[in-house]
């Protein structure tokens, strides 16, 4: 971390002002010591450049084994498509000019696929995540000086009120305990004026017809690394099968989901590897998470008027998307 986000930072228990304990510094990050609570007493170890406020052994255990072994797999710089970056500003909407110079906070940053696209818009950077995580996302990222990353709770975050211009969580809301919670969590750190942007897996009744659903109840309970083990030798296996369902004309979006895979044919223009690396990489999330709880918009847009934001907007855009302003 840089001591520039000091004053950002404060004990995620009681509030107050964090001091910092530097024990190796080196071109003006601070690899290893502690940011002390003299009023609780807390102390928060920095550790490899990141301020580590939760262990990485939690519900999101899984997330750090599938984004330290993907690593680089969904940034754009290595993909060398503007997927992540389409997705991020088509459903801020936002633009790249309003964000540069302004501070922006990334909850749930997972390997660092949109804290990659703030940055290059010329943002600065606190990019959180509960998970190991945010050791992936310091090394892609970390060359830039206006990232900072941090472990944190999305509902006990290490934030001063008040302090960020923008805040955005995507693809991370559904697998916490308590989406309604995690959103009004999200809204203490915006600026009066700040802008929020987010996304849900949406909740419909054919949900109950996914076989996703259906292997859930056991795929969750494995050992993460079991069920990477599983995934990486069948996904392979059904890809020429899933292949062929999404090549049917018209019906090939809605018959690809009778596998429980996800993968990319007819969507994005990869290689054959990255079809492979994409389907593995989110089919472990989506059979691994412990949590998965999809939402309706009309609940989203209640949640962000009971946090009270203004200018609300929440609809289904594939995902449930949904947008407000502080104040």
């Amino acid at each position: 971390m840089t001591p520039d986000v000091l004053p950002l930072l404060v004990c995620p228990v009681c509030q107050a002002p964090l001091a910092l304990a530097a024990d190796v510094e080196q071109g003006g990050r601070v690899d290893s010591g502690s940011l002390d609570c003299a009023s609780c007493g807390r102390r928060v170890p920095i550790v490899r450049g990141i301020p580590r406020f939760e262990s990485s052994d939690n519900y999101a255990t899984s997330f750090g084994l599938q984004w330290t072994t993907f690593r680089a797999t969904q940034l754009d710089s290595h993909v060398g498509l503007p997927i992540s970056h389409d997705r991020f500003f088509r459903q801020s909407r936002w633009s790249a000019a309003e964000l540069a110079g302004k501070r922006v906070l990334d909850i749930g940053c997972g390997a660092g696929r949109f804290a990659e696209v703030a940055l290059a818009a010329g943002a600065r950077v606190v990019a959180i995540d509960y998970s190991a995580a945010v050791d992936a996302c310091l090394a892609n990222l970390g060359a830039n000086e206006r990232l900072t990353v941090i472990q944190a709770n999305v509902f006990q975050l290490p934030i001063k009120p008040g302090s960020f211009d923008y805040v955005y969580c995507f693809g991370v809301l559904q697998h916490t305990p308590d989406p309604h919670a995690a959103v009004l969590a999200m809204s203490a750190p915006l600026k009066r004026g700040g802008k929020l942007a987010l996304d849900l897996y949406p909740r419909q009744a054919w949900n109950l017809l996914w076989p996703k659903y259906w292997v859930r109840p056991v795929t969750r309970r494995l050992q993460p690394e079991r069920l990477f083990g599983i995934v990486s030798w069948l996904v392979p296996k059904l890809l020429p099968i899933g292949r062929t369902l999404a090549a049917v004309p018209v019906l090939g979006r809605r018959l690809r989901y009778v596998l429980p895979l996800t993968m990319y044919y007819q969507v994005f223009p990869f290689t054959s590897q990255q079809h492979r690396e994409w389907a593995i990489l989110d089919t472990f999330d989506m059979l691994a998470s412990r949590h998965d709880h999809p939402q309706t918009a009309a609940a989203v847009r209640k949640w962000l008027a009971e946090a009270g934001l203004r200018d609300v907007q929440a609809a289904r855009e594939g995902l449930v998307v949904a947008r407000a302003v502080k104040g």
